[in-house]
């Protein structure tokens, strides 16, 4: 099974949404060209799926996962395209489990101890903060991280280049999620240099900091 160690090595999980599955491989080349090796592509759009099944199947050094997933038969779908690891904006017991007995990790959105707590009776370690910037960022997970010491953070939401680098500076955040590198109207525009050159900058804000 893939870790999460994996899932967040290069500090930046992209958030990608696609409406077109013909879109999926330049796209996936664009953020490859950028130093990022991993996305997470969500089910926000009939074209999930099959996009998925295309990086999956033509992009072997991209590490592509499914986001926003919401229910088992999600999940189901997304593992079956080929989908390397999961990620949801709540947390639900039946799709963590289903989650485990197929094998690939999965990252819960939680913004409560309850939450939490819940999550780590189920085995989870690292956690989806979202929507972060609208529950407080970083002085929120600061708080979380006192009574939770044993787990770790991919905050999405509202996350940009301009303030990233207080999140990479945060020991208790694994990576972060965003969309700002790849956003739908780059990727509608064919704007696939200007998806590079953003995750470029975001990757080297990353080893800047963290080395």
């Amino acid at each position: 099974m893939l870790s999460m160690e994996q899932v967040a090595s290069c500090g930046i999980v992209p958030v990608v949404v696609l409406d077109d599955a013909e879109a999926a491989v330049p796209t996936a080349k664009a953020l490859l060209a950028g130093g990022i090796n991993v996305m997470e592509i969500t089910f926000r759009t009939a074209a999930a799926k099959a996009s998925i099944a295309k990086v999956a199947k033509e992009m072997p050094g991209m590490i592509v996962g499914a986001g926003t997933v919401v229910n088992v038969e999600q999940l189901r779908d997304a593992v079956e395209a080929g989908a390397q690891f999961a990620v949801s904006p709540g947390s639900d017991s039946e799709v963590i489990l289903e989650a485990a007995k197929l094998g690939v990790p999965i990252v819960p959105g939680v913004v409560t101890p309850s939450e939490i707590m819940m999550g780590l009776k189920l085995g989870i370690k690292v956690f989806k903060f979202f929507p972060a910037e609208n529950y407080g960022g970083l002085k929120t997970i600061k708080a979380l991280s006192g009574p939770f010491p044993q787990i770790t953070f991919i905050p999405t939401g509202g996350i940009s280049q301009d303030n990233a680098a207080e999140y990479f500076k945060n020991p208790k955040i694994r990576a972060v999620g965003g969309s700002w590198m790849v956003s739908k109207e780059m990727i509608a525009g064919g704007r696939f240099d200007e998806i590079t050159e953003k995750s470029a900058a975001a990757t080297k804000l990353f080893r800047e900091i963290r080395g």
